[in-house]
């Protein structure tokens, strides 16, 4: 049996129901502590759900803002990362939980960039720890086929029994001695996801429909929806539908402007395509009349 415990660093849906399903299937007898955050950039970060189960399992927590160094330094098991976007400074048996299929989008919201950009596969995949951005060692890799429509929420339901697949085969493999394999990453197929900041939740009306379909589900609930300009304010998509194209006439002078209201549906003008838009709102989630002399930038 494994004489090391080990210990959790997660956040968000993920994290909180990996923690879940390892403590129903393994028990919490080998967790040596858990290690969560606040995500102010999300609407439910699931902080104090972890916080409360850590509890209530009487396995002792740390909130990131308290200070861990000495911890860290005198823990030698290995430990688990989910979600997780700081340094952590000793990397000795540091396994690492990544929601694309690396080395495709390394670094931050790589589930939200795959599905704006029309990927046919998601996934997760479980690195060892090196340093650097996401390129450590793959030990192993679970995917899902994406169909599309996809709002981000379904995705991260779907991805979150993958993650804990990865666990139970590493902790049990972990459990019975045996050996955790792992294969380079080819850099040459390397790419990178960055950070979202405010600006890039906007729509850009260049996009085809389809592609602003995508964003629109990728950005939604948990995150801080898509957003645009009309009349100078601020509005949040929360549910478009593509639309069959027309021939628009002098096209690219046009772009985010109302063509027509189908059934109540403001029906938009992109680049390539036409846009429906099912469910907008003002920044104080009250809906929106829409008429003909809208444009959206």
């Amino acid at each position: 049996m494994m004489k090391e415990k080990i210990a959790f660093y997660v956040m968000n849906a993920k994290g909180y129901y990996v923690l879940n399903e390892f403590i129903s299937t393994f028990g919490t007898k080998n967790i040596e502590y858990i290690v969560s955050s606040v995500d102010s950039n999300i609407k439910k970060d699931f902080f104090y759900d972890i916080q409360l189960l850590a509890k209530e399992e009487k396995i002792k927590f740390f909130s990131r803002t308290e200070l861990l160094e000495n911890t860290e330094k005198v823990f030698n098991g290995y430990k688990f990362v989910i979600g997780w976007r700081w340094l952590i400074k000793n990397e000795f048996n540091l396994i690492v939980f990544h929601d694309s299929l690396l080395p495709k989008y390394r670094g931050f919201a790589p589930l939200v960039n795959c599905l704006i950009n029309g990927e046919k596969k998601g996934g997760v995949t479980a690195l060892f720890a090196n340093g650097l951005y996401d390129s450590g060692d793959i030990i192993s890799q679970r995917f899902f086929q994406i169909k599309y429509p996809l709002k981000i929420d379904g995705a991260i339901d779907i991805i979150k029994p993958l993650y804990f697949s990865l666990i139970e085969d590493i902790y049990t493999k972990l459990l019975n001695n045996i050996e955790l394999d792992s294969k380079k990453q080819d850099d040459i197929k390397s790419s990178y996801s960055l950070w979202l900041d405010d600006k890039d939740y906007f729509i850009d009306w260049k996009w085809s429909s389809k592609r602003i379909k995508r964003f629109v589900d990728s950005v939604g609930f948990p995150y801080d929806n898509a957003k645009s300009y009309l009349n100078g304010n601020i509005v949040k998509f929360f549910d478009v539908t593509i639309i069959k194209d027309i021939k628009v006439e002098h096209r690219e002078r046009h772009i985010g402007k109302v063509v027509f209201i189908d059934n109540g549906v403001p029906v938009i003008v992109c680049k390539k395509g036409l846009l429906g838009l099912i469910k907008i709102t003002d920044e104080s989630d009250s809906d929106l009349f829409i008429n003909f002399r809208s444009k959206f930038i």
